[in-house]
């Protein structure tokens, strides 16, 4: 798609989103999770492009490099563990701090670092970083949902790939010349408007796609900072590293006057597009149908997540401690733990799709679990 054929002016940020998200959707050329709204798109071929990342220069002087944690760029993690070098991954929507350092065991195989570069090994092989440790990142990568040749990226809405490096950038973990790079589908490189992007954006330096290797040339300069007055308090209650380096910045002097929450209404406006609910769900106690009645009515409809490869002798306790590690409880957990398999159903498709993205990966005992939409959803 060339955004310049279907992009009028004044097109916003959210209007690309849709428009290259339906595109893939609708040429079925992403992989799970699906449907790829609201996601940095895990397309098909994002392996391809990922192999790429290992012929870029600055990649073979790295010893520091970050990736961001989505499933496209398990490829590119990969690489990074393959040649040696040290990963570094954001925590999950920076809950519990800014990156882990992902450390397999000593001699690993292709098949443990292939682990590794899941999301199984962020949360297995990780040692998290604090802000009082030094480190230098060398190259960045980033997902995208849309890109232009000069540079410019637009993410999925929730700006944390923007955060994260003004985040380092304060803590002068990386500076002017700190490479970025963002891999995506062909389709995903389109042309952006200039006079949509803000001071705050993250830019790349380099495009890979599964069949081009990009290199931006991007005039425009990446954040230096952390822009505090773009921040509120809410947003530090989610994320309480933020606190810490606000009391950095305002020891050392510096202007950390916080914006103010705009309401749901502005939100939308400031947007074109209604904010998704990022609020923690409150747990649910997990409820097994032939041994525990529920005590409570359940919605009159739910979405249903069928969960397959279950091995012989797992412990429903087993499977429901998994579940809650991975804050993916269901409202009711039907065990067919003869048959390999189990039901879990969820309020509605939100959360059924959160519970799919968490259970990604998911092995027990040894063996890989197999997670998706059931064929017939079961009313209440």
């Amino acid at each position: 798609i060339k955004a310049r054929a279907v992009f009028s002016t004044g097109a916003t940020k959210w209007d690309i989103r849709q428009k290259v998200w339906d595109y893939i959707e609708d040429n079925n050329l992403a992989n799970f999770p699906r449907p790829v709204h609201n996601r940095i798109p895990n397309f098909k071929g994002a392996f391809t492009a990922c192999t790429k990342v290992s012929e870029l220069q600055v990649f073979t002087q790295a010893t520091e490099v970050k990736v961001d944690p989505d499933k496209p760029l398990e490829g590119a993690r990969l690489a990074v563990l393959q040649a040696q070098k040290t990963l570094l991954v954001p925590t999950p929507r920076l809950r519990t701090g800014l990156f882990n350092k992902i450390t397999p065991p000593q001699g690993a195989t292709k098949e443990q670092l292939r682990i590794c570069s899941s999301s199984q090994g962020v949360r297995d092989f990780s040692v998290p970083f604090d802000l009082d440790e030094k480190v230098k990142v060398d190259l960045v990568v980033v997902g995208s949902v849309a890109v232009s040749e000069k540079g410019l990226r637009i993410g999925k809405g929730e700006g944390f790939a923007d955060l994260e490096y003004a985040m380092m950038a304060s803590m002068g973990a990386v500076n002017e010349s700190t490479v970025v790079v963002t891999i995506v589908h062909d389709c995903q490189v389109v042309d952006i408007p200039d006079e949509i992007m803000e001071s705050h954006d993250l830019t790349v330096d380099y495009i890979l796609t599964p069949t081009r290797v990009i290199k931006t040339d991007c005039q425009v300069p990446k954040p230096q900072g952390i822009f505090w007055n773009k921040l509120n308090s809410e947003k530090l209650e989610k994320i309480p590293i933020l606190k810490k380096l606000l009391a950095l910045e305002e020891q050392a002097g510096k202007d950390v006057t916080l914006g103010v929450a705009p309401t749901a209404a502005e939100s939308g406006m400031q947007t074109g597009q209604p904010k998704r609910q990022t609020r923690r769900r409150p747990r649910q106690n997990i409820q097994q149908d032939d041994k525990v009645p529920s005590q409570r009515k359940l919605p009159l409809s739910v979405t249903t997540v069928y969960l397959g490869g279950i091995p012989a002798g797992l412990r429903v306790s087993e499977l429901k401690a998994a579940l809650r590690e991975r804050e993916a409880a269901p409202l009711r957990l039907t065990w067919q733990g003869a048959q390999h398999r189990a039901f879990l159903d969820y309020s509605d498709p939100q959360a059924a799709e959160q519970a799919l993205e968490a259970l990604q990966d998911l092995s027990l005992n040894g063996h890989s679990l197999q997670a998706e939409l059931a064929k017939s959803q079961r009313g209440g």
